[in-house]
């Protein structure tokens, strides 16, 4: 006999997950699929769009994925989005905001770099977000279990690097935007976290070479490695567990502890 009473089964739940085309994005379309939901996979590659369904389709059948190609800074692929899957399943369960660019932004950037580079940034990175969860919320207050809105930041959002003033600045505003929709959506029963990743191995560190990353583990990382994107996509969906109906307003690092690892 079972003594616990909250589900930690996501079997059935209806699911977008933006930037789905790879890395923390993918896992986490995978990671719902293979634990029953029905996953909406979004990304602005529309042939990367189409593998990870296929992916997904040739493991768990044809009703289980769909895909959806946009730039979810654009306000007529943002609605798409939402037509598509509520036309595919007839509602929305679970928001996940993984789409994001890090692009130079150096105080000493030429101008005209510097502005394209920090409004494409901030209009991915958070603008985006918020209109997207705006765009679902119809949806997500009528969700059986209550609505789940994810929303992937960074260690960005923490600590702070070089050359990357608009990616971290956007960070830090998601963040915010996380704590003031939670505030805001909580008596709706609706809750919305965030998850600080630290270095993962995904397309936006691929650039660098596996030596430079394991210096920079073995230097930074308590743990002494790079993650997984299943790492991080696991603990998306622990966040939209039925079971994980009281936390709301969380930012949740994902590191390794090298954000406070000090020396």
């Amino acid at each position: 006999m079972r003594l616990s009473t909250l589900s930690r089964s996501v079997t059935g739940a209806r699911v977008v997950v933006t930037g789905a085309g790879s890395g923390m994005g993918r896992a986490t379309a995978h990671l719902f699929a293979d634990e029953g939901a029905h996953v909406l996979v979004v990304d602005r590659d529309p042939e990367r769009v189409l593998e990870v369904v296929q992916e997904i389709v040739e493991a768990h059948g044809p009703d289980v994925a769909r895909g959806c190609s946009g730039d979810v800074s654009n306000p007529s692929d943002r609605q798409g989005i939402v037509r598509t899957i509520v036309e595919a399943w007839g509602g929305i369960d679970v928001l996940v905001n993984n789409a994001g660019v890090s692009l130079v932004s150096s105080v000493f950037s030429d101008d005209e770099t510097f502005l394209s580079n920090w409004d494409n940034t901030v209009a991915i990175n958070v603008t985006a977000h918020a209109h997207l969860i705006r765009a679902c919320l119809s949806y997500l207050l009528n969700a059986p279990h209550g609505g789940r809105i994810v929303n992937i930041a960074s260690t960005e959002a923490i600590v702070a690097t070089g050359g990357i003033s608009a990616y971290t600045a956007s960070k830090h505003a998601v963040i915010g935007l996380t704590k003031s929709f939670a505030v805001e959506l909580g008596r709706h029963n609706i809750t919305v976290n965030a998850i600080c990743p630290g270095p993962i191995d995904t397309a936006m560190t691929a650039g660098i070479n596996d030596e430079a990353k394991e210096k920079y583990a073995k230097r930074k990382v308590p743990l002494r490695r790079y993650g997984t994107p299943e790492e991080v996509a696991h603990m998306t969906l622990n966040l939209c567990l039925p079971a994980s109906s009281f936390v709301n307003g969380a930012a949740i690092v994902v590191d390794g502890a090298m954000s406070v690892k000090h020396g």
